[in-house]
């Protein structure tokens, strides 16, 4: 492969459909898509500093990588791209990659970042930004950090391990998303999803995991929790109170205390539902 050591590469597509390359301490300047159409590159220690700089391209790797905020919209329609120990500052990167793996990456903007991707994995990733991770496919997360709403809408078949979320409507018309070990904050949590399953989580949200078909919550806590459940197909396990309920479609809902039960009998068909608190059937 041939090297390419400290440049200061400026102007539009500086090396455009690069082929079989390793670059070293480079730093790509005022002009749009240096890297577009390459294939194979391997970039240490370079920065990014203007626009597009990774479309159409393949089989990249980058280690302590640095995308600056002018490098927005930075990979798009790329495949097979490995990112590790990166600050990724510009907004709106990773757009309709196949192929994705982040590892120790910090993305402090991270408005309209992670769109319409597929086969992604994400470990020790730190996010902050609305909208992050619209319309993915095929997601593992380990080890994440989002501050940002209106996240993972429209995901399908995401694994989620050891996560903090502070994200108001989370998981939005989602499908087969399973989240282990972890804490989310976010008002109207999971709303229109199928197949929403929480294991060992806890959640603090108002009026969550609402208008859900097949939600599985295992070992959970609900603190500050009011108005959940609404028109969902509930089997939940929760430890501690639930301070409010209202009006589930069906299922099983087990809890230590449930502080307000509210079945509107003209909403819902309360025979669909059952409801124990602290083992023993209370009636809906």
């Amino acid at each position: 492969m041939k090297e390419i050591h400290q440049k200061f590469l400026t102007g539009e597509r500086a090396l455009f459909q690069g082929k079989d390359l390793k670059i070293y301490d480079t730093i790509f300047d005022d002009g749009e898509s240096p890297l577009k159409e390459s294939r194979n590159i391997e970039l240490y220690g370079s920065m990014f500093k203007w626009k597009y700089p990774l479309w159409y391209a393949k089989d990249i790797k980058a280690e302590n990588c640095t995308w600056f905020e002018m490098a927005r919209a930075g990979v798009w329609y790329t495949d097979r791209i490995e990112v590790t120990n990166a600050v990724i500052e510009a907004p709106k990167n990773f757009r309709r990659c196949n192929g994705l793996k982040l590892t120790n990456v910090t993305f402090p903007n991270a408005a309209e970042t992670l769109w319409s991707c597929q086969n992604v994995e994400l470990d020790h990733v730190d996010a902050k930004g609305d909208y992050f991770g619209m319309n993915c496919q095929d997601l593992v997360l380990k080890n994440f950090r989002l501050v940002g709403n209106y996240s993972f809408d429209g995901v399908k078949n995401m694994e989620v391990h050891n996560a903090t979320m502070l994200s108001k409507d989370a998981f939005w018309n989602s499908e087969n998303v399973t989240v282990y070990d972890s804490f989310i904050s976010g008002e109207y949590l999971g709303w229109n999803a199928k197949n929403l399953t929480l294991v060992n989580c806890t959640i603090e949200s108002l009026q969550g995991m609402c208008y859900i078909d097949n939600l599985v919550m295992k070992n959970c806590k609900l603190i500050n929790t009011t108005l959940a459940f609404e028109y969902s197909s509930v089997d939940a396990k929760i430890h501690g109170t639930i301070d409010s309920v209202l009006n589930p479609s069906s299922g099983v809902i087990r809890a230590d205390e449930i502080k307000e039960l509210t079945v509107e009998k003209d909403k819902v068909d309360p025979s669909k539902t059952k409801i124990f608190v602290q083992g023993k059937e209370v009636e809906a």
